[in-house]
């Protein structure tokens, strides 16, 4: 339509007058901030269809007003009560009475279409409804018994608390710097304007007005941009105005972006609440190329504004206009921990933001630097139902919240009148926006109000914060499914794409006639089932599938949420139920049955079926979860292993997680209750890479747990292993998402004490967890801050939570003091002693140099003649042997070989380095590539070489195809090797070497040692009390050790050497007895040994007092028991873990002793001997008492 108004310039003077006729509704000038003033009452509004019509002269005094729909009118207060009549699960007698009481003051409640009233009406009695729901009460739940408490890794402010403050209504919260040349540039505008030609010389005032004081812009655009850049701004709006009329359809649609170096601008239009899936999706762009990316000096700040009138002919349809600027630091490399706003804030901030603003990001921001996860407040505007949403976070820990935070607030009936994104040195980004609830129309009645609803936005910020564009988003924007059900469907895909069975009949088959005790057997299902996996079920082809069933989705999603959503205050509840929650009172929550009928109804073909009814599977596996924990930064659950095919994974789990985010997968698997092994991090170098890595994460960190779980033979520890897996998207997240994964399962092992903040869930486990962890691939500097967060959220096993953390707060570094090396060195002398061997004569290969902590404790504890290393850098030789005194140095220094002094080398003596190239040897070789070289220099032949000692390399460095170059005329060229570096040669390779006259110790055996530092690491932890503990185990500020640590250090390394010299003459004995491979009894010992503890723990001969004691006090150190004493041990320790250290000293006491295939009668006379011993001492008691623990 045409608005005609007087041609009055408002500023008075200066430029031309020009008539001035609107394309839109809505007044260029006049009001405030772009507001129009007040209409007079006797003019109405005026919405007709888009037309051009001939100038018409200004109203007497230039007073024609234009009456504009203003945007948001006035909303009737809609009672809460009268929605938790509606919407509770169940409502309360003492609500009925205050509805009552609203019906009788003539307070109308919100009605519902009919078909949805009637599926909620209000019941007349307290019986269950009809779907079979039970609410989960508080009190009713399974809890774990004595978990410890939890402050939060996140913030967020409880709904009905005093935390939320009420703001004077001061406008936008930012007030931009006044543009004095402003009027100026406007009128250079115009006339640039007026020279294109492109619209017409009665609109152009009207048009430049327009853009300059209705679309809400403030100075600082109009100051940061060129005239010609405005002009090609306003020409572009003309331009979609111009199109809508041509089309005829009277729908305006405009679309406008410029991108510079340091700003971009992006109009857009929109109808209020409504997320729009197609178009240009200038959020979508703007979270991928500024907000996800910011960190330093490439942060980004942005600002958003819906324009105060609606377009010409569109009542629903507004501009939403978005401004980004690069951020301006005075201070770019604060503190991580500064929060002053003055030191940290972008200068345009400062510049604009109101001390109000300043105030509550300051308050936002003391939170955020003490927080894993989101800060989350809300503010009440004075005198409106506006709310006021603030959300600070750590840079990059977020990608795509800006965004799907659209799509969560439209999903439950409100829409944002500006938004605001702020980036601050430290590494905080707080985003802010304004909250309105949407027009009252048919439509908008099925939300619920906003004082409702906002609190249910918070909570799910939290949910959005985890994943904030999961893989139907698609559903969710369009309202199909909740963000809940959304969120599921994500986590169950990424659950089917790892155990959705591929393998097939062959696969069982095969491994039905093949040992599953034999370690060879094993390790060549594992190739096979490798190779086997098909790709039939790619993750894209399993994404495909469920999005075509958001129906069973839902039904599937409300048999989850009945099981582990609790309603925390019971009926008191403040929160309101989510909304894919409240489906529980309208929609039928089917048994596992009911949901096989319906998917087998549903589903077109066999496939879809396996996809869907693995959503069953899921649902019945998950113990508990942090899914409906307000606050969590990672999405944890606790599954029961049990729905693992037992023909792939023979060796049953006792625990497993699984944990997803946004940035990375993750799972941590455990073969006993109380186990420990290493947390690590798997990068992909590209998207083919991430996609093989993905489809064996499961089966690598199965592989690996089961690995510690042999290697921890002599601890109490079983095995366990977690490895996290980066998203393709994301590998530079390394830290992120360490932390996340850490603080998910953190969720799962404490007890909830902050209502709101924490609350309680379901735990269908019922026992207490304790895990312990340590450093891997990825993750050796990170430990400390896992022990330090241990410790803020209040656990009290924090200090045996990590082991490989800082001596400062306890730990016990393994390269330091040569851990792991002194267990391969014990080997390496056992077999130098059983065949009478001169050290210092014997030619010894180490592959991992003396940069390594393995291979420079090699090198700094060996006397053998060094005739070749191999490390990083690349080759080192020299027949006549390599200096020591050079060796020594460079083993000190921590450097590779580039180092080592070449003067020193003899006349056979030669280096080869990586980056060389056509290098001649002392014997007339050439060597055309120095990489090459360095990778197959150990599969060499015509080396000289007693014993090989893999240090570092690659894991299967030597395999089934390489291994015959090791093998001349029947003999292996090494006669002795002991495999310090884990997984360096395949099983198959061993027993090969083994046939060919090879003495071999296998890895699992050679390099237990730092895992039996880590374990006593872990026992001085839980023996301890707190200030014990940092007294006598934590290294002082000025580097000085307490006379503790430095006594229980050499007791560590004195029983590394005993364990080592138990096992190297068990396997040396056994093998001498059957001839079965040493490599092979490795592994049969050590599940003997497993086996057998397991079994003790279940026994009786743990309630004989007099033998508990015996044990315990055999197998603890002796410092420990002469510091702290047996009794308040036992007080501090887990009766889970004493039972552990007592089942697993006995048991491999029992088979070093005995061996792996004991007689029937050994156990018997090996018991009967020890509680002989025990009725041989001084005041024991003399009860005789049988090998089951029963006194006679």
């Amino acid at each position: 339509m045409v608005s005609d108004l007087p041609a009055v310039r408002e500023d008075g003077g200066g430029g031309i007058d020009r008539p001035r006729k609107f394309l839109h509704d809505g007044i260029p000038n006049g009001g405030t901030n772009g507001a129009p003033p007040n209409p007079p009452a006797n003019l109405q509004p005026d919405f007709a269809a888009p037309k051009l019509t001939s100038y018409a002269p200004p109203a007497e005094n230039g007073a024609l007003y234009r009456t504009r729909q203003t945007f948001w009118p006035p909303l009737k207060a809609v009672p809460l009560a009268s929605y938790y009549k509606l919407h509770r699960v169940p409502s309360l007698d003492s609500l009925t009475a205050t509805v009552m009481a609203e019906e009788q003051n003539d307070v109308q409640a919100i009605e519902l279409p009919h078909s949805e009233a009637s599926h909620v009406e209000e019941p007349q009695d307290r019986s269950p409804p009809p779907n079979g729901l039970h609410n989960k009460i508080l009190e009713n739940i399974v809890r774990t018994p004595g978990r410890q408490p939890s402050p939060q890794p996140t913030h967020l402010s409880v709904p009905g608390s005093s935390q939320h403050r009420v703001l004077p209504d001061q406008g936008s919260g930012y007030v931009a710097p006044r543009f004095d040349g402003k009027d100026q540039q406007m009128d250079q505008v115009m006339d640039q304007i007026e020279e294109k030609g492109f619209i017409p010389p009665e609109f152009v005032e009207s048009e430049t007005n327009w853009f300059y004081n209705e679309l809400g812009i403030d100075d600082m655009y109009f100051q940061t941009e060129s005239v010609s850049a405005v002009v090609n701004h306003i020409l572009s709006l003309y331009a979609g105005k111009v199109a809508a009329f041509a089309r005829g359809d009277g729908r305006l649609e405009i679309r406008l972006d410029k991108e510079a170096a340091d700003h971009a601008v992006y109009i857009d239009t929109s109808k209020p609440g409504i997320s729009v899936v197609d178009g240009p999706r200038y959020e979508q762009r703007i979270d991928e190329k500024y907000i996800n990316g910011s960190v330093g000096d490439r942060s980004y700040r942005v600002e958003s504004f819906r324009s105060a009138s609606h377009l010409p002919g569109e009542k629903e349809q507004q501009l939403r206009c978005y401004f980004v600027y690069k951020c301006q630091f005075a201070y770019p490399n604060p503190g991580l921990e500064e929060t002053n706003l003055d030191i940290i804030g972008d200068k345009r901030f400062l510049q604009k933001a109101t001390q109000n603003t300043r105030d509550i990001y300051q308050g936002v921001m003391n939170h955020a630097v003490n927080r894993t996860g989101p800060v989350i407040e809300m503010f009440e505007m004075e005198g409106s139902r506006e709310k006021r949403l603030v959300i600070a976070y750590r840079q990059g820990s977020a990608m795509g919240l800006f965004s799907a935070l659209s799509d969560l607030y439209h999903y439950y009936g409100a829409t944002s009148s500006r938004k605001y994104v702020e980036q601050f040195s430290n590494g905080i980004t707080i985003m802010s926006i304004y909250l309105r609830p949407l027009a009252q129309t048919p439509a908008s009645m099925k939300h619920p109000p906003i004082e409702a609803s906002i609190h249910q936005i918070m909570k799910e910020v939290s949910l959005l914060y985890c994943i904030p564009q999961n893989k139907f988003q698609g559903h969710f924007a369009s309202g199909r499914l909740s963000l809940q059900e959304t969120i599921y469907a994500h986590c169950v895909w990424v659950f089917v794409g790892h155990f959705l069975n591929r393998l097939g009949s062959e696969y069982k088959s095969l491994a039905s006639i093949l040992d599953p005790n034999n370690s060879a057997h094993v390790e060549m299902l594992s190739k096979i089932k490798r190779r086997l996996r098909t790709e039939t079920f790619t993750s894209d082809y399993i994404l495909e599938i469920i999005n075509k069933y958001p129906d069973l989705v839902r039904a599937l999603y409300l048999a989850f949420a009945n099981t582990h959503y609790v309603q925390t205050r019971g009926e008191q509840d403040d929160f309101l139920p989510t909304l894919s929650y409240l489906r529980l009172k309208v929609d039928p929550v089917l048994n596992d049955s009911q949901l096989k009928d319906k998917i087998a109804k549903a589903v077109v073909n066999e496939h879809d079926e396996m996809v869907m009814t693995a959503f069953r599977v899921f649902n019945s596996a998950v113990l508990k979860t942090n899914f409906y924990t307000p606050t969590k930064v990672a999405l944890s659950f606790r599954l029961k292993p049990s729905f693992l095919p037992e023909v792939e994974y023979p060796q049953p789990l006792y625990g497993m997680f699984l944990v997803i985010s946004s940035e990375f997968r993750g799972f941590h698997l455990r073969f006993r209750d109380i186990a420990r092994g290493g947390i690590r991090i798997v990068k992909s170098r590209n998207k083919e890479a991430y996609s093989i890595n993905a489809r064996s994460l499961f089966d690598e960190n199965y592989n690996l747990a089961n690995t510690q779980q042999r290697k921890n033979k002599d601890i109490p520890e079983g095995g366990s292993k977690g490895v996290i897996l980066l998203d393709v998207h994301h590998q530079d997240k390394v830290r992120v998402a360490f932390e996340k994964y850490i603080d998910s399962i953190m969720d799962l092992l404490l007890k909830p004490v902050s209502p709101g903040i924490k609350d309680p869930i379901v735990d269908l486990h019922g026992q207490e967890e304790i895990l312990f962890m340590g450093p891997d691939e990825n993750t050796a500097d990170l430990v400390n801050w896992a022990t330090e967060h241990a410790r803020k959220r209040g656990a009290s096993w924090w200090k045996s939570f990590f082991t490989g953390k800082s001596p400062r707060l306890g730990g016990i570094p393994h390269d330091a003091y040569g851990m792991t090396t002194l267990s391969v060195r014990e080997y390496i002398l056992g077999i130098y002693r059983k065949l009478n061997l001169d050290e210092t004569r014997v030619r010894k290969l180490q592959t991992g140099g003396p940069d390594g902590d393995l291979g420079s404790n090699e090198i700094l504890l060996g006397r053998e003649k060094y005739t070749a290393i191999v490390d990083g850098a690349g080759v080192l030789v020299d027949p006549q042997g390599l200096d020591r005194t050079e060796l020594l140095r460079l083993a000190n220094k921590r450097v590779m070989i580039s180092e080592y002094d070449t003067s020193k080398l003899s006349t056979d003596g030669y280096r080869v380095l990586v980056d060389e190239t056509n290098v001649s040897l002392p014997s007339g070789e050439v060597v055309n590539n120095g990489m090459v070289f360095r990778n197959t220099f150990h599969l060499r032949g015509g080396q000289h070489f007693d014993t090989f000692v893999p240090c570092g390399g690659r894991p299967e460095s030597i395999d089934l195809s390489t291994v015959h170059k090791l093998i001349v005329d029947g003999k292996s060229t090494f006669p002795y090797i002991v495999e310090g570096a884990n997984l360096f040669i395949t099983q198959d390779a061993k027993l090969r070497l083994e046939k060919a006259g090879c003495i071999l110790y296998k890895d699992a055996s050679a390099n237990k040692g730092g895992v039996t530092s880590s374990s006593l690491e872990v026992l001085a932890s839980l023996s301890f009390d707190d200030t014990g503990f940092v007294e006598n185990m934590c290294i002082r500020a000025d580097g000085t050790a307490p006379a503790f640590y430095d006594a229980y250090v050499r007791e560590v390394q004195e029983t590394i050497k005993r364990n080592a010299a138990l096992e190297f003459e068990a396997i040396w004995r056994e093998h001498q007895q059957t001839g079965i491979p040493r490599s092979t009894l490795s592994d049969t010992l050590s599940i003997a040994i497993t086996k057998l503890d397991e079994e003790l723990q279940k026994t009786e001969l743990w309630n004989n007092l007099t033998l508990r004691t015996s044990v315990l006090e055999d197998a603890l150190p002796k410092l420990l028991l002469e510091k702290i004493g047996l009794e308040v041990i036992v007080q501090r320790v887990p009766d889970n873990y004493l039972r552990s250290i007592f089942g697993s000293y006995l048991a491999s006491r029992f088979v070093y002793e005995h061996g792996s295939s004991p007689s029937q009668f050994a156990f018997f006379e090996f018991m009967s001997k020890r509680m002989a011993r025990l009725n041989q001492q001084p005041g024991s008691d003399k009860t005789t008492t049988n090998i089951n623990g029963a006194g006679a």
